[in-house]
């Protein structure tokens, strides 16, 4: 899940960049708004939700959320402010915010106004996502494997490859390009190049590969991530049950 992140108090929005990636959120954080919306833009990343400061340098978080709206842009958006009178909320509602949250706020409430967005949202994210016997969850951050006994075990994964593998199981049997990934997986602003893609695909392979995820007589429904020289990858997903 990928969020752009519009906050210009450095101290704030590193603390929002660190919690949301502990909670496996990819963050591409903005210092001001034009920079938000040459993101919104030119970028081939797809966003799950917005966080927007209202006060900013260059294009106030309101009057960006203004220009999504009128772009016919659904993003959900939360808009973050010091203003606590009932009309300035009036206000950002009606500019297009779907969620308005007074500073000083706990990173708690921040999380669940997050959940409550997404599940709003018109692309919601479903709690799990179910490939052959992998399980990513969504609640706790975890993926696990299941085999034919019913027995689970949980795959321990870094937040990168933890995103790799959600992106790939959103789109199972699917050829992804390394830009795809680039694009997908890694900020805006990160320098990553396809021998970077390369090597982490190779972690999350070899961690698929050393439980058993990966092709095995004891499994109904294989999963493996190949490479197709000159095309990129695919999570090949089988049902040997059938």
């Amino acid at each position: 899940m990928r969020v752009l992140l519009l906050e210009d108090e450095p101290d704030l929005g590193a603390a929002i960049k660190r919690t949301l990636n502990q909670q496996k959120y990819l963050v591409d954080w903005v210092l001001d708004g034009n920079e938000a919306w040459a993101y919104l833009e030119n970028s081939s990343a797809q966003y799950t939700v917005a966080i927007f400061d209202w006060m900013l340098p260059g294009i106030s978080g309101l009057e960006l959320c203004k220009r999504l709206r009128y772009k016919g842009n659904p993003l959900p958006v939360l808009m973050l402010t010091a203003r606590d009178r009932m009309e300035d909320k009036v206000a950002g509602l009606d500019a297009g915010a779907d969620d308005y949250l007074v500073k000083p706020f706990g990173m708690v409430e921040l999380l669940a106004r997050l959940r409550a967005l997404q599940r709003r949202s018109p692309h919601f994210q479903p709690q799990q996502l179910i490939v052959g016997n992998l399980t990513l969850d969504y609640g706790n951050s975890t993926v696990v494997r299941q085999n034919t006994m019913g027995e689970k075990e949980r795959i321990p994964l870094t937040n990168k490859e933890f995103q790799l593998l959600e992106y790939f199981m959103k789109h199972p049997n699917q050829i992804l390009t390394t830009e795809q990934i680039r694009n997908q997986i890694w900020e805006v602003n990160a320098e990553s190049s396809s021998n970077v893609v390369a090597a982490q695909i190779r972690l999350l392979r070899r961690k698929l590969t050393s439980i058993n995820c990966t092709n095995s007589t004891l499994q109904l429904h294989s999963v493996t991530i190949e490479t197709l020289h000159g095309m990129g990858y695919r999570l090949h997903f089988t049902d040997e049950s059938k």
